[in-house]
């Protein structure tokens, strides 16, 4: 076979350090489409970004040209140096170091863009740590709860 034919979708989802509500309008949509634009340029076309005031999700189409570990972290720390730059009460923004990335049947896209999509009225009764441990539940994800959350 002479051509290599990919089609990735991953739902990337981390949270700001210590789960701190930081993301909040004006800046929340300027942020959304921030981070859209590095999956751009690393060639990972975003679906839909979205999150809540301590955590982001992003469902993209995973380029075979990079290592998911490669793109996480281009779009953590590019991200993070600019929107110290947004207002001076983000001067010490940070994510959290580690992230969950579940693979996306493309049959389920549909059901994981109006998931992100709805964030606002999901987080009215969930809040993001039960949130993260379904996640990490339903894909039969071993972990070390007392490392989740550093």
């Amino acid at each position: 076979m002479g051509q290599s034919l990919v089609k990735n979708y991953m739902h990337i989802v981390f949270s700001t350090k210590q789960r701190e509500e930081l993301i909040h309008p004006p800046y929340k949509e300027k942020i959304h489409a921030y981070l859209g634009g590095i999956c751009k340029q690393q060639n990972c076309q975003p679906l839909i970004i979205g999150g809540y005031k301590d955590h982001i999700h992003i469902l993209c189409r995973l380029s075979q040209n990079i290592k998911l570990a490669k793109l996480i972290e281009q779009v953590k720390s590019h991200s993070s140096r600019w929107i110290k730059t947004l207002d001076p009460s983000l001067s010490n923004f940070y994510w959290q170091d580690g992230y969950g990335a579940f693979s996306v049947n493309p049959h389920e896209i549909d059901v994981v863009v109006q998931y992100i999509k709805n964030q606002d009225q999901h987080h009215r009764t969930k809040d993001f740590k039960n949130e993260y441990k379904a996640f990490l539940d339903k894909h039969k994800m071993d972990h070390d709860e007392r490392y989740v959350w550093d």
